[in-house]
């Protein structure tokens, strides 16, 4: 991690607040003081809007803090991460370099509750300003259904797992073409991507 002057000042405030029962979390680009003591991470619908904001705010370092030592994440392509620090690490990466100008937002929030203390949260979220690669050069909006399995440890929410899962609108499942390549498909309609 580069601690930039910003950074290092953040992390003074933020520890600063933390023994004064608060919180600096960004929202967009826009600072701002939030008292969270009464209500930090204490319910399982809110997970989606902590994990977007840690995203928004590009804290590889906050993201992390709301996973288990030893969580599992499946990103959009398949790709796992088996602890919390090479989520983090992951997560440092793509905030820097794929997604350093990226919002996410949180559309839609399902909770499951298997028990009192575990619960699978269904979020749908939507991605936007992601980085330009090879030939595409304005890489449109992306919604995601994000699955996040969490438990209760105390009065705080903790994510054991999550899969991350591109929409793809009007597809119903994915296929390899003749060529090797993969692409989306609806069987109902015959349509291929």
């Amino acid at each position: 991690m580069v601690l930039t002057k910003r950074r290092v000042q953040r992390i003074v405030a933020a520890d600063i607040l933390n023994r004064c029962g608060a919180e600096f979390v960004g929202f967009y680009g826009r600072w701002a003081w939030e008292d969270l003591s009464a209500t930090a991470r204490t319910s399982p619908e809110d997970f989606p809007a902590w994990f977007a904001r840690a995203w928004n705010d590009r804290d590889p370092d906050a993201l992390a803090s709301l996973f288990d030592e030893d969580a599992e994440f499946v990103n959009v392509t398949g790709v796992c991460w088996h602890d919390r620090e090479s989520i983090r690490k992951a997560h440092a990466d793509g905030l820097e370099r794929i997604f350093n100008k990226s919002t996410l937002a949180t559309d839609a929030t399902k909770v499951q509750r298997l028990s009192p203390d575990i619960a699978v949260v269904h979020a749908r979220m939507t991605l936007s300003g992601q980085a330009p690669v090879g030939a595409v050069t304005h890489p449109g909006p992306r919604t995601t259904i994000v699955s996040f399995v969490v438990h209760r440890i105390g009065e705080r929410w903790l994510c054991a797992s999550v899969h991350n899962t591109d929409v793809i609108p009007n597809m119903e499942t994915n296929v390899i073409d003749e060529a090797g390549v993969f692409r989306s498909a609806n069987y109902q309609s015959g349509q291929v991507s």
